[in-house]
C-alpha cells in the first residue's frame, strides 16, 4: 500500500484510478474530436481546451470516488462496478452541463458531454475487464511471510483470503512448542537460516503475529530480516493498514503512545477544519432552509409533536451538547428511557423512515456544526447514558472524544448501521483509525464517499 497524507491506499486502487484519470483525459479529447467532426468544424489546438478536458475528467473522476467505484466491492464484480460507474458518469455530466450553463463558453458542449458520457462508460467497462483480472492475480499482491502460528497468524491467513486482500501469505513459522492453529506452519527449528529463508521465498514484507511477545521476540531473526531490506511490522500495525481500523482485540496502550499518529502538528489542519465547517455549514443552512422548513412542517402533519427532536449527546473531550435533529419518531419513543434503534423500529413514523433513509433528518444539524459544537466529520456524538455504558465495555472508547464529532464519519461509510454493544465497538475501531489519522485529505475522502451512503441508503436505520 502507498500511505498517502496518513492514509493508506492499496496499489490496485491507486494503479486504477490513475488509469481511470488517464482515459477520462483520453475520452474528452475523442468526444471533442467526433463532435467537431459531426459539426464540419475545426477541433483547434490541443492547449487552447487542455483546461476544460482536465476539468472534465477530474470532475467525473470525483464522481466515480464519491460513488464509490473503488471500493473493494467494485474491484470483485464487473456488474456492481458497471452500476456505479454510470450513476458516476452521469453525476458527472450533469455537473458539467450546469457548470456550462452557468460560465458559457468555460466547458465542453453540452452536446460533447452526452459523445463523453457513452465513451467513458464503454472505456472505463473496458478497463475494469483488463485491469480488474490482472490485478486480482498475485504478480500485483505483496509476499508476506508470518512469524507466529495461533489465533492472530489465523485472522491473518483469513484476511489474505479475501477478494480484495493485497497481500499474498507465501509462509507461517511456528515459533514456539505449542500447538498451532494454522496447521502449514513451519517449525523455527526446520529453517538454518531464516535470512536466506526469506531471500528465497521473494518475501516483501514480515508480520510479527507472536501471541505473548515478552520475553520471545525473536531479535536475532528480526534484526537479520531487517538488514536484508524486508519490511518488518507488527501485528497491530499490519492491521491497521489493511483494513483501515484500529484492531481493539491486539492493541494495548504503548502502541498507541508510541505508534505514528494523534499528531499535535495538526493545528493548522484543525484551523482549517473549522474555517471550512463555518463556511459550509452557513452555505448549507442558507440553502436548506426551504427543506428543512417544508418537512418540519410534514413531520407536524404525519404525527402528533414538536417537528424537531432535541437530545443531549457527549462531544468533544466529553462536553455534552444538544443536538437539533428532524423528527423521526413518536414523540412516546423515549418514554421508557433511551435505547438502541432497532431494525423496522416500530417507534418511527411513516414520514420519519423516509427522512431517515435519505438523511434529510439530520440537516438541522448543521446549526451545531456553525456553533462549533460539531464538524462535518468525526465519529458520531452518542447519548450519555451509552457512554457511560460503553466506556465500562470497550477499551478506549473515551479517546474518540479527542475530536470534534461529526455528521458522518469514517465508521459511517465503511460500517452498516448497528445499534448494539458489539456494533459500537466495530464503529469505535474505524473512529479510533480516524482520530489517529486525521488529515483533511481523509475529511475531504469521507465526505465524498457521503455520497454513495446516501444514495444507496447504506447504513440508514
Amino acid at each position: 500500500m502507498i500511505r498517502l497524507f496518513k492514509h493508506y491506499i492499496p496499489h490496485a486502487v491507486l494503479l486504477l484510478g490513475l488509469l481511470d484519470l488517464l482515459i477520462l483525459l483520453v475520452t474528452g479529447e475523442i468526444a471533442w474530436q467526433l463532435r467537431a467532426s459531426r459539426a464540419g468544424i475545426d477541433p483547434g489546438q490541443l492547449a487552447n481546451r487542455l483546461v476544460p478536458m482536465v476539468g472534465f475528467a477530474l470532475v467525473v473522476w470525483t464522481a466515480m470516488i464519491a460513488v464509490g467505484v473503488y471500493s473493494s466491492m467494485a474491484l470483485r464484480s464487473v456488474r456492481y462496478a458497471g452500476a456505479r460507474l454510470l450513476v458516476a458518469v452521469s453525476l458527472g455530466i450533469i455537473a458539467l452541463s450546469v457548470l456550462d450553463f452557468l460560465f458559457p463558453g468555460s466547458t465542453f458542449w453540452r452536446s460533447t458531454l452526452l459523445f463523453a458520457m457513452i465513451i467513458a462508460v464503454v472505456l472505463l467497462l473496458f478497463n475494469r475487464l483488463i485491469t480488474g483480472s490482472l490485478i486480482g492475480t498475485t504478480a500485483f499482491r505483496r509476499r508476506v511471510m508470518v512469524l507466529g502460528a495461533g489465533a492472530r497468524a489465523e485472522r491473518l491467513r483469513l484476511l489474505a483470503e479475501r477478494p480484495e486482500s493485497g497481500f499474498v501469505l507465501v509462509a507461517f513459522i511456528k515459533m514456539s512448542d505449542g500447538a498451532p492453529v494454522v496447521a502449514e506452519a513451519i517449525p523455527r527449528s526446520a529453517i538454518h537460516d531464516l535470512g536466506a529463508f526469506v531471500a528465497k521465498l521473494g518475501v516483501s514484507e514480515v508480520v510479527l503475529a507472536l501471541e505473548e511477545r515478552r520475553n520471545s521476540l525473536p531479535l536475532k531473526d528480526l534484526l537479520r530480516i531487517k538488514t536484508q531490506g524486508v519490511h518488518v511490522n507488527d501485528f497491530s500495525s499490519f492491521m491497521e493498514r489493511e483494513t483501515g481500523r484500529v484492531d481493539l482485540d491486539s492493541v494495548n496502550p504503548s502502541w498507541l503512545i508510541f505508534s505514528d499518529g494523534f499528531s499535535s502538528g495538526r493545528m493548522v489542519s484543525s484551523a482549517a477544519k473549522r474555517v471550512f465547517d463555518i463556511l459550509a455549514s452557513g452555505l448549507l443552512l442558507l440553502l436548506t432552509l426551504p427543506v428543512i422548513a417544508l418537512f418540519a412542517l410534514l413531520v407536524k402533519l404525519d404525527s402528533k409533536g414538536p417537528a424537531f427532536f432535541r437530545q443531549q449527546r457527549v462531544g468533544l473531550y466529553g462536553e455534552t451538547f444538544e443536538v437539533i435533529k428532524l423528527r423521526s419518531m413518536r414523540t412516546d419513543a423515549e418514554k421508557d428511557g433511551v435505547k438502541w434503534a432497532e431494525k423496522d423500529d416500530p417507534r418511527i413514523t411513516r414520514l420519519g423512515r423516509f427522512i431517515r433513509k435519505v438523511r434529510i433528518d439530520e440537516l438541522p444539524q448543521t446549526w451545531s456544526v456553525l456553533k462549533g459544537e460539531m464538524s462535518f466529520v468525526g465519529p458520531r456524538p452518542e447519548v450519555p447514558k451509552f457512554v457511560a455504558e460503553l466506556e465500562e465495555h470497550l477499551p478506549y472508547y473515551a479517546e474518540r472524544h479527542m475530536v470534534k464529532p461529526g455528521i458522518t464519519g469514517w465508521a459511517q461509510i465503511n460500517y452498516p448501521y448497528g445499534a448494539s454493544v458489539e456494533d459500537s465497538r466495530n464503529k469505535l475501531e474505524y473512529d479510533l483509525y480516524y482520530a489517529k489519522n486525521y488529515t483533511p485529505f481523509l475529511d475531504l475522502l469521507i465526505l465524498l464517499q457521503t455520497l454513495r451512503v446516501v444514495l444507496w441508503s447504506e447504513g440508514a436505520r
